[in-house]
């Protein structure tokens, strides 16, 4: 946008609080307008004025009252910011003389006057600001603009600039406010004058309104999002806007974040237009909305993408109307239609172009979710679509919410994604191929060698579960710690551990029973395998029974696949009996995993048809990560090696290494452990020796003697 104004009005604002470089920063009112103007036409300075304004809260910092000189018994009798706006308007309106055609724009020091105090303070007090105060001057760029080379632009401010043009103002005759003001003046009239004849001619615009819209999928400046955390939940994308008023968003730039089970989460992206404004944004952090203080932190162009960017030709066609208002019915039946949804609302707010103003959220098979999305032209129609909220649609309550087009991307792109595991991976336990339901009324049979926790933390690790075993911790099978996922893919509070016996199963479940994890008591119980494949195959195991995993219903389950049973691996750098040892890469320092064979289960009756292809339930399947301790494996009873194998001699076991002395601790690592037994060779013994991939640095290792030899303390699985 250019302008020619013919007079420049020099402001100058003062709040309760911060001056300088943090003006704005800690949320203070404003307590004073100083303002000057100046004449472009005729280079001439007018006088310098002043306006009291009176806060809500008369409290003055010491900051504040040394650089301006105020008192707090002289705002008592001032009048309010609005009444003071009206006011300096109507003075500088007679002052230029506007009735005869002549204009004028402001001018400041840098942004913050205008964009951090001015525009807050009126949004948040709910004024009206005259159209004037949406385009300034920043002085500061003006200077850089005729000087491009002097400086940083970071560096500037008013002292350096009135020294490169050799201005002076005597700062005696002057308060320290107004010799800001004055000095600005001298810099402005030495900038228009020969030789510079600088004109002012592109000022600083200020959006005065958000506009909605959808985000291409195009590369996002990092340095333009920041994340605002601390939301009201029924806030909307207005409401943001508004908290960041004065700074510029880019269209469609603030997204709302919604949580996994698709509800408002608290938190927002938005995108601003420079990285000024997202610099001026930050500055903004705690600033309060209505009684909530909000946090302002950085966030990338990929976080916002992820939010905001629509990838389906559906949700473009229905955001391409502009300036309409987005409104989210969520709880529809499953059976709704357009027409009912149509009558629902009418007559009193009509949907934007009848049908098409409608958008059904459907998962990606076709199936209802029971949310739709609908359209508004004006704000009173959407104010009274919002007042039936909880009216009866068919048989069940309908709840509405105000919402954006971000909001709409994000709900469209959740269902129509893939699920959080879209097909169950290879277990790394190896499965029966047709697993075993038995009834609640019957017994359950099968060696109850098996752990289950109820009512762990939602953010308990792996870790967290080994801390909690205790000394237990050193009976868990290989891969034998499994969590289980509830219906959105995120943990469910359970795991199954697998026991090396049915004994240390008895005793961790007695020992543990309600001790306490990250301040809630954890529930052990123990229970078979045959239970726990249940349950990791999507069945329910509680104080009734087990009940089956709902497999039948094939819509709920991903497509179809069967478990091969498990084979066993060898990995490179796998010690061999008699010292013999495959070539090791450089990068293989560490053993790869084995396959488990499961124990064979008890004969019981078949849950799923011989035959028939497996559907897992992949929200209750979770492998546990290559982490779970111990990290080792062992091959099935009667595995025969082909002939030629290294490993043709008598058969082999695995043994590992039992810690038990804390005054031999390796904090070492790995590497240490696996150089110590490179070179161990068993006597007469067909071990077979191996270590685990992710061995805990707090495992000691005791040295004992045997026959005058040094040898590591193993135990035998």
């Amino acid at each position: 946008m250019t302008v020619n104004p013919d007079y420049l009005v020099l402001l100058f604002t003062t709040t309760s609080g911060a001056i300088g470089d943090q003006l704005g920063s800690d949320e203070k009112e404003i307590v004073q307008l100083v303002w000057q103007v100046v004449d472009l036409t005729n280079k001439k300075a007018g006088k310098v004025n002043e306006l009291l304004v009176k806060p809500d809260h008369v409290e003055l910092t010491e900051e504040c009252q040394e650089a301006s000189g105020l008192t707090e018994e002289a705002l008592a009798t001032s009048a309010p910011l609005e009444e003071a706006i009206d006011e300096l308007t109507q003075r500088l309106c007679a002052e230029v003389d506007t009735g005869a055609g002549n204009s004028f724009c402001f001018c400041t020091d840098g942004q913050l006057h205008i964009r951090q105090v001015l525009h807050p303070e009126a949004s948040s007090k709910n004024i009206l600001l005259p159209e004037c105060f949406f385009s300034f001057f920043d002085l500061r760029k003006e200077f850089k603009q005729k000087f491009p080379s002097d400086g940083e632009f970071k560096d500037l401010d008013l002292q350096i600039m009135a020294d490169h043009l050799n201005v002076v103002v005597d700062s005696s005759s002057h308060a320290f406010i107004a010799h800001k003001v004055q000095q600005m003046s001298d810099i402005v009239l030495a900038l228009i004058s020969e030789p510079e004849s600088h004109t002012f001619s592109c000022p600083e615009k200020v959006n005065d309104k958000f506009e909605t819209g959808t985000c291409k999928m195009e590369r996002v400046d990092d340095n333009t999002v920041i994340r605002a955390r601390g939301l009201p939940w029924q806030s909307s994308d207005q409401d943001i806007a508004r908290f960041f008023r004065g700074l510029n968003i880019a269209k469609g730039g603030a997204a709302l974040c919604l949580n996994a089970q698709g509800r408002r989460n608290g938190e927002a992206l938005v995108r601003f237009e420079s990285e000024e404004h997202r610099d001026l944004a930050l500055q903004r952090h705690k600033h309060h909305m209505g009684t909530r203080y909000i946090e302002v932190y950085k966030a990338t162009g990929e976080d916002f993408l992820k939010i905001a960017g629509g990838t389906s030709n559906e949700v473009a066609n229905f955001l391409s109307r502009e300036n309409q208002i987005i409104i989210r019915m969520r709880g529809l039946p499953f059976t709704a239609t357009a027409e009912q949804v149509l009558q629902f609302f009418s007559p009193a707010c009509p949907v934007t172009d009848g049908s098409e103003g409608i958008l059904f959220v459907r998962f990606p098979d076709g199936r209802p979710t029971g949310d739709a999305f609908v359209l508004f032209s004006c704000e009173e129609h959407a104010q009274n679509a919002l007042k039936k909220h909880k009216d009866i649609l068919g048989k069940r309550y309908i709840e509405l919410f105000k919402s954006t087009a971000a909001e709409v991307q994000q709900v469209l792109n959740r269902y129509s994604s893939a699920p959080l595991i879209p097909v169950a991976p290879s277990p790394i336990l190896s499965v029966v191929p047709q697993p075993t339901f038995v009834p609640p009324t019957a017994a359950v049979t099968g060696v109850r060698d098996c752990v289950r926790l109820r009512g762990l933390p939602y953010d308990a690790t792996i870790q967290d579960i080994l801390v909690f075993l205790g000394e237990y911790t050193a009976d868990i099978k290989p891969h034998g710690v499994h969590m289980v996922l509830n219906q959105q893919g995120r943990p469910s509070g359970d795991a199954f551990i697998q026991m090396r016996s049915a004994e240390r199963a008895f005793l961790a479940a007695q020992r543990c029973h309600k001790r306490s994890m990250k301040e809630r008591y954890v529930e052990v119980f123990a229970c078979s395998a045959q239970e726990m494949n249940i349950v990791l195959m999507g069945g329910t195991l509680n104080r009734s029974g087990l009940s089956p995993p709902p497999c039948k219903l094939r819509r709920l389950s991903p497509p179809s696949y069967s478990f091969h049973p498990g084979t066993t691996v060898l990995p490179a750098g796998a010690v061999l009996p008699a010292g013999a040892v495959l070539p090791v890469e450089p990068t293989a320092i560490y053993p790869s995993q084995f396959l488990l064979s499961p124990r064979p289960l008890a004969p019981t009756t078949a849950f799923y048809p011989a035959n028939n292809p497996l559907y897992m339930n992949y929200t209750a399947y979770y492998p546990s990560p290559p982490g779970s301790p111990p990290n080792i494996s062992y091959f099935p009873a009667g595995h025969t090696p082909s002939a030629g194998s290294v490993l043709s001699a008598p058969p082999t076991a695995l043994i590992r290494m039992q810690g038990h002395a804390h005054s031999h601790a390796y904090n070492s690592g790995v590497k240490e452990i696996l150089s110590m037994v490179h070179g161990y060779q068993p006597g007469n013994s067909d071990a077979l020796v191996t270590l685990p991939s992710m061995l805990s640095a707090k495992q000691p290792i005791g040295d004992h003697t045997v026959g005058g030899g040094a040898y590591l303390d193993l135990q035998l699985l």
